[in-house]
């Protein structure tokens, strides 16, 4: 019922920034929370940020002072603004939507971020 479109990932400089992008289409259920996963090359998927539509926000304190999600303009709809990247940031990132209506997660296909000299 939710598809995911994801978009601004890429290539980056150490200490460099990109900003992803992901929109949700959802059908006529409301959407709880979004946020941005990252599956890191032999590696286990794991949370990054999420943000609730209360407005709550979380982020793993290896992006803490670096990465901030917002929503965005759109209705569900999210940005990561990623800056000060490191290597480490390296990784596939993935949309999530939770719909506690639902108890669903849904994700989107990612994108792939590359931190590299």
């Amino acid at each position: 019922q939710v598809q995911l479109v994801e978009s601004g990932g890429g290539l980056a400089q150490p200490g460099g920034s990109l900003r992803l992008s992901c929109a949700a289409a959802a059908s006529i259920f409301k959407i709880d929370a979004m946020g941005w996963y990252r599956q890191a090359p032999g590696k286990q998927r794991d949370m990054v940020a999420r943000i609730f539509s209360a407005g709550n926000v979380y982020y793993s304190d290896s992006v803490k002072g670096r990465f901030t999600i917002s929503r965005a303009d759109a209705k569900n709809a999210i940005d990561l603004q990623m800056n000060n990247l490191k290597p480490e940031d390296t990784g596939i990132y993935y949309c999530n939507a939770f719909i506690s209506h639902q108890a669903s997660d849904y994700w989107g296909h990612g994108t792939q971020v590359t931190v590299s000299a």
